[in-house]
């Protein structure tokens, strides 16, 4: 089966390239970005060494219905989708910070609270809280947005503004955006039987200097669910939550011997293991969204993108 790894265009009026993790961000003559999705599978901060059929234009598609279902309480970078695993939007300046929002002590903010720390950036967490129980309210933990595949740290609010990495005027902004965000995002997937347990958030500015939301949102690699039914029961009985995320992946690499460590081996996938981490993924996107999947040709794939990138830029222009 057909997967991007990677892709080489040149689309007319290209600047440069960008390769991420797993988006590869073409700027188009400093006005517009054209974000490819590979099928490329990412954790513990490492590049797996084999991708995932159609997991691409699964996060691509999920962020989009979700940018389209938030494009009314908050602007966002998207303009159109050429294809299934691209999106084109604004060229902007991205925030130096990432804006992670929690319903719930989970993930990070558990271990954090395991090791007995009762403040995570800069904000207070109540006491006697069990792993996987909801906050009063959501808190805000910022990290920065690290360079050269660096890890994010955690920072507090008065870090960001004292450093100068957002003004205060744009820090509210992006803290009355990220509440926004959340609060829709939590009513979509309970629409679906979800909890939106935590998620991030990344914003840029456009050149006329307006704030707006870029990158993915509520997807599967950048946010937390958990299935609502039986979620109260679970906690009661001090069980382990069903989770609809990324997480099968890395407890499968733990179980395999892998963190991301120094001196450790990334773990052998079969094909077998390959089809699983699909069709999972394929599963998060039809809960997710509501909507059932449907796959888009892989014969010829960078033929395909590449086809319908340029009509869209032609178009474009003539316009």
């Amino acid at each position: 089966m057909n997967t991007i790894n990677e892709t080489n265009f040149q689309f007319p009026n290209q600047k440069s390239v960008y390769k991420g993790k797993v988006r590869e961000v073409y700027n188009i003559n400093d006005e517009l970005l054209v974000m490819v999705a590979t099928d490329r599978l990412s954790a513990f901060d490492v590049i797996l060494p084999r991708q995932i059929p159609f997991k691409g234009q699964i996060l691509n598609q999920i962020a989009t219905k979700m940018m389209n279902e938030t494009a009314d309480i908050v602007p966002n970078w998207l303009i159109a989708n050429p294809d299934e695993n691209v999106a084109v939007g604004h060229l902007c300046e991205p925030f130096k910070v990432e804006m992670v929002i929690r319903g719930y002590l989970s993930g990070h903010a558990a271990r954090e609270y395991q090791l007995g720390k009762r403040v995570l950036c800069g904000v207070e967490m109540a006491e006697g809280l069990k792993e996987n129980d909801k906050f009063p309210t959501p808190i805000i933990t910022p990290s920065t947005k690290a360079d050269n595949g660096a890890h994010d740290e955690d920072i507090s609010r008065s870090d960001i503004l004292s450093k100068g990495i957002v003004s205060e005027e744009d820090y509210l902004v992006l803290e009355d955006f990220t509440r926004k965000l959340f609060e829709r995002g939590t009513k979509i997937a309970a629409s679906r039987g979800l909890i939106l347990v935590d998620t991030k958030y990344e914003f840029g500015k456009t050149k006329e200097g307006k704030i707006v939301l870029i990158d993915e949102i509520h997807t599967p690699d950048s946010s937390r669910y958990f299935y609502a039914k039986g979620y109260q029961d679970r906690q009661d009985k001090g069980a382990s939550q069903k989770q609809l995320s990324k997480e099968f992946v890395r407890q499968w690499l733990i179980e395999n011997g892998f963190q991301g460590k120094e001196n450790q081996q990334i773990p052998k996938m079969s094909d077998e293991k390959i089809i699983e981490i699909s069709n999972r993924y394929i599963e998060l996107y039809e809960q997710i969204t509501g909507e059932v999947f449907v796959k888009a040709s892989t014969e010829n794939v960078l033929n395909r993108i590449e086809k319908n990138v340029n009509s869209f830029l032609t178009n474009k222009n003539k316009q």
